[in-house]
This record gives C-alpha cells, sequence and structure tokens, in this order.
C-alpha cells in the first residue's frame, strides 16, 4: 500500500480571539505527509539515494535517470524492481530499494555514482550551465506556444483540485501536464518538487510521450534552475509556476525558447520567457 500520509499526535495552539492574550490548547491527530528514502541500485551499487513520497518510484527513476542523461527512452531500462531483501523493523518490505538493470547498450558511469543522501528539496541533476543542457538536448528545439493569458492563470486552479495530498496535509507539491486547450492529463505529487518533476517526465517517458511538445508542466512551486532544466530535456513547450522564477530558470529558458511563467494566479502572471496570445 502506498504510504502518502501518516497520522500522528499534535498539540495545537491557536489564539484565544475573546482575550487576544491568552493561548488555547489542543491535542489532537494531524496527517502529516510522508517522506522516506528511496535507494536506487544497479548491480547491486548505489547509485543515488533521495528523500520522497512512496508513489509512482518506477517512474520518478525513469525520469530522473533520463533528466540525469542515463536514458533516453523507457526501453533503455530493462527491469526496475523493488529488492525483496529491504526489511524494514516490522519484518515487512519497505519498498525504499529499487534494482535497476540497464540495456546492454547502457551503463552507469563511475563518476554518476553518489555516496550522499540528497534532500527532497535539491535537485539533484549534475549539469551546471545553459550550455551544458543545451548539448545534452536529443531533439530539436522547443516548440514555441503562444497561449491566452485566461488559459495560463487557470492552470493551477486546475492543478489544485488534483491534489489530494496537498488537501490531506498541506506539505506536498504536485507537477502536472496540461494541454494547450486547457486540459490537466496528468498530476503527481511528492514532498519535493523535483522529484514530482521527475515522477511526470517518466510516466510520460514510459507512455512514449517524450518529448512533449506543445505541452505545458504546471508546477506548485517557484521555476528554479532545475525544473526548467528538466522541462527542457523533456522536450515541453512551457512551464507555469505559482512562484517565482530564479535568474538562472530565465537564461535557460531564453537559451531553449521555453515559454516560462510565474506568479500566476487567478487574475495575473508574469511571463519571463516566450509571449501569449494578445487580444
Amino acid at each position: 500500500m502506498v504510504r502518502l500520509s501518516r497520522r500522528v499526535a499534535t498539540l495545537r495552539l491557536r489564539r484565544d480571539r475573546e482575550s487576544n492574550t491568552h493561548w488555547l490548547f489542543d491535542h489532537r491527530a494531524d496527517d502529516v505527509i510522508v517522506e522516506e528514502p528511496l535507494e536506487v541500485r544497479s548491480r547491486g551499487q548505489v547509485i543515488a539515494t533521495t528523500m520522497r513520497t512512496p508513489g509512482h518510484d518506477i517512474d520518478f527513476i525513469h525520469g530522473y535517470l533520463f533528466s540525469e542523461g542515463l536514458i533516453e527512452r523507457a526501453e533503455d531500462i530493462r527491469e526496475a524492481r523493488y529488492c525483496p531483501g529491504a526489511i524494514g523493523p516490522g519484518g515487512t518490505n519497505t519498498y525504499n530499494v529499487v534494482e535497476v538493470e540497464l540495456s546492454g547498450r547502457r551503463s552507469i558511469p563511475m563518476e554518476f555514482i553518489r555516496s550522499s543522501v540528497t534532500t527532497s528539496a535539491c535537485g539533484v541533476c549534475g549539469s551546471s550551465s545553459a550550455e551544458q543542457i543545451m548539448a545534452r538536448r536529443g531533439y530539436s528545439p522547443v516548440s514555441p506556444i503562444t497561449p491566452p493569458p485566461d488559459l495560463l492563470v487557470h492552470l493551477p486552479q486546475l492543478l489544485r483540485t488534483e491534489q489530494k495530498a496537498f488537501r490531506r496535509t498541506g506539505g506536498v507539491h504536485a507537477a502536472g501536464v496540461a494541454t494547450t486547450d486547457g486540459q490537466l492529463h496528468l498530476v503527481r505529487e511528492d514532498v519535493g518538487r523535483h522529484n514530482a518533476a521527475d515522477k511526470i517526465i517518466g510516466a510520460m517517458l514510459r507512455s512514449e510521450e517524450i518529448p512533449a511538445s506543445g505541452k505545458i508542466l504546471v508546477m506548485s512551486s517557484r521555476a528554479s534552475f532545475e525544473l526548467v532544466q528538466k522541462a527542457v530535456l523533456a522536450g515541453f513547450s512551457g512551464l507555469v509556476a505559482v512562484s517565482a522564477a530564479t535568474s538562472a530558470a530565465v537564461e535557460l529558458a531564453r537559451s531553449a525558447g521555453l515559454l516560462l511563467v510565474g506568479f500566476t494566479r487567478d487574475d495575473r502572471c508574469n511571463i519571463y520567457s516566450g509571449d501569449v496570445e494578445r487580444i
């Protein structure tokens, strides 16, 4: 069973509205988002360990390895399976260790192997410059789109309606795939925004929807360099975020021709790269 949230005992405090000086104390259970390590192995060697919310782990691994440039298509992973020996304190499989077998033409470079834990808040992609990212892209330049503003400001609202774990816990990010006709057809949630994006990319890679030409990656977070990098490598035409964009994200988006939108609200948004339909 996927462990998205967990009930924990909490002490809830709130100010007494009548006195405005006293505090009221209430012991109750609360739902918190689950964050657990996922260890990825290849030929018994640990190649990555990251903190994530369990669920869609195989999608995540496909998206992560794709974003790292280690695979180009789903067929490059011959098999990905949970290790039966990953037993927790309760004597059951933790489903936190996955063995990946690559196809014969693929291998994991020694310099890629990581020994440290990557937190869910960190990007795990290794390329460090716009030039490196553009050199790695195996697809044609991003297909430009100029959607109407009404479509862009509506996308975060569509994403929120599908954020089931967020409604329970308030502590999880989401990524979604939108089309230019305003349809949201795929959503993934994770405690880490980069993980959520990798789960989306991995799912699309497995269903042969990469490159994602003409589609928009919608994020419940800010637009960081790593997220723009993932969008560009996957061939998305746009990235819409609810919060700010960083300078490196803007630079890469402009170099790649990616529509980059930030601070997206019901009645406003900022276009950092690209353009919109003007009426």
